[in-house]
């Protein structure tokens, strides 16, 4: 077995894990196993062209992380803009953060809620400090592999013009702010495990991912306007929620220390990031045996609700599904969306960006004229919720029970299309159709009534959309792959080509709006391009497919 360079840097702090009591012998056996076997997980872009011997050799994750690198390039003007380092370092900091947690929510979050070594780990003399310290260890490990990627060029950079102290006292707060997402994210699932239990648990599970999901994006927000630009300068106004903003806590030791300015607040915000941080894995470290202990209850699957299906949702099913094999595709979608826990993981974080993204635009557009604003035509920022469709198209294919996928070829199924058209209908109306109500109600109390024929557009060229996605994306049946095949950054390209399309929609939108009823003529033109294109898309042979 593979002996990796991760693992002999970590030989040299044996001391420091067998001093928490965990045994570093046996840690270092399970790291060594989870991080062979992570090599061998191929990511589907790259199964058809690389061999056999590559695949087992080498981690397929650590080929992706181009894409962070380029992501962190974009941050180097805040190294460089000037000297007032509360400002440019919070806002350093925030977006990486930003970067890393959405990374834990949706990569890393499956591997700390991982209870399939519990069967061959649990029955051996191993404690349950060392499993799940092994397992804390392993998504430390590809975190740190993400910081780097991330901020390693920016730091440099800033070596080079700020000094060594700065980048000492940036590395610094990066290994913080790594291990206090690492703690608070553990603890939140440590807390949710300790009151919750089956399947509620599960849904607990998912509305969290959510929440932060918005958390991020909200306190982004929040962070850039604790700043106020006055004649080209930067200022700061102290206020108490600024304490819950904690990439201000690191830019402020930064400010501290590059410019020996002590102030009260910048003491307070010091102490909190280097205090925060080591309280929270010190405090997961004590309790990561009820951790584990607790991951059993993910094992049980409760009590299945009754689905009682009222006439009206068997009506409604009639309308928008005319076959009965495509009604009984869009119930298999709709069951497998709903339950599929690790589809869920992936999917649920996406549907939290779509609804704040809008409204984050209208922030930064209006942010005193509320008379202004209801008079504008802001509401076109609802295309941004057609961002994540791209994504949850590519995830429609994946599933963590793929190996039931064997049915597809043995049930006597004569056609794909219903298979197709039922699955693409109860993504659009089980999970795109909720999110959708719920921003135009939100837009309508801010609009008005008048944008309601907009409205109806917009979900038009969402549905247009969709089906425009499924045409360009590589086809594949639903649910029939691996979900640890999934690589979000590997489909970076084609998702940013896609959006180009809702580019498109907007602007047409805009221009309808030029003219008397050209929304009512721009729906009707839609409605006959939706009709041409869902005749054309789903006109699919086995052949096709497998070729």
């Amino acid at each position: 077995m593979q002996d990796f360079r991760t693992l002999k840097l970590l030989d040299r702090f044996e001391r420091v894990f067998n001093s928490f009591g965990v045994d570093y012998k046996i840690m270092r056996k399970i790291l060594q196993v989870k991080l062979t076997m992570d090599g061998r997980r191929v990511p589907t872009i790259f199964s058809q062209n690389a061999k056999k011997k590559d695949q087992e050799s080498n981690n397929q994750y650590l080929k992706s992380l181009w894409i962070y690198v380029i992501f962190g390039l974009f941050t180097i003007p805040f190294v460089l803009m000037g000297e007032n380092y509360l400002f440019q370092m919070s806002l350093f900091f925030g977006i990486f953060t930003f970067f890393v947690m959405t990374s834990m929510i949706s990569d890393f979050s499956s591997v700390l809620l991982d209870i399939r070594d519990r069967n061959i780990l649990f029955p051996k003399p191993v404690n349950r400090k060392t499993i799940s310290t092994a397992k804390l260890v392993h998504v430390a490990i590809y975190l740190s592999f993400l910081t780097i990627a991330l901020v390693s060029i920016p730091l440099i950079v800033g070596l080079f013009k700020n000094g060594l102290l700065f980048f000492l006292v940036s590395a610094l707060n990066i290994i913080l702010i790594d291990l206090l997402i690492i703690g608070l994210t553990a603890l939140i699932y440590l807390f949710i495990l300790r009151f919750f239990d089956g399947e509620k648990l599960k849904d607990i599970i998912n509305y969290v991912q959510i929440g932060l999901s918005l958390m991020i994006m909200v306190g982004y927000q929040l962070l850039i306007r604790s700043f106020q630009f006055i004649d080209l300068s930067v200022s700061l106004e102290p206020q108490w929620w600024q304490v819950f903003i904690f990439p201000m806590w690191f830019g402020a030791n930064m400010e501290m220390i590059m410019h020996g300015s002590y102030k009260p607040f910048y003491l307070l915000f010091t102490a909190l990031g280097i205090l925060i941080p080591l309280l929270s894995i010190g405090i997961y470290m004590k309790f990561n045996d009820a951790f584990e202990q607790n991951l059993q209850k993910l094992t049980y699957h409760g009590k299945a609700k009754e689905n009682k299906k009222g006439k009206l949702r068997q009506l409604f099913l009639r309308v928008i599904c005319h076959t009965k094999e495509e009604r009984a595709y869009f119930r298999f979608a709709s069951s497998m969306m709903k339950n599929e826990r690790d589809f869920k993981l992936k999917v649920y974080p996406s549907l939290g960006f779509s609804i704040v993204i809008p409204f984050i635009f209208i922030m930064n557009g209006y942010n005193t004229n509320f008379n202004e604003l209801t008079t504008s035509k802001s509401y076109l920022t609802i295309y941004f919720s057609l961002i994540i469709i791209p994504t949850i198209m590519i995830l429609l294919k994946y599933s963590g029970k793929y190996k039931g996928a064997w049915i597809y070829r043995v049930a006597p199924i004569q056609q794909l299309n219903p298979i197709f058209s039922g699955t693409i209908k109860a993504f659009i109306f089980k999970l795109y159709l909720p999110v959708y109500l719920l921003l135009s109600i939100v837009f309508i109390a801010l609009f008005g009534v008048r944008v309601m024929p907009d409205l109806v557009i917009v979900f038009i060229n969402a549905i247009i959309y969709a089906v425009i996605c499924f045409m360009v994306l590589k086809k594949s049946i639903p649910f029939s792959e691996s979900i640890d095949q999934y690589n979000q950054n590997s489909n970076a390209g084609i998702i940013f080509g896609l959006m180009l399309f809702v580019a498109l929609f907007a602007g047409l939108h805009y221009v309808s709006t030029l003219f008397s009823y050209g929304i009512y003529l721009y729906m009707v033109i839609a409605i006959i391009c939706l009709a041409a294109l869902w005749k054309q898309a789903f006109n699919i042979t086995w052949a096709k497919l497998m070729g």
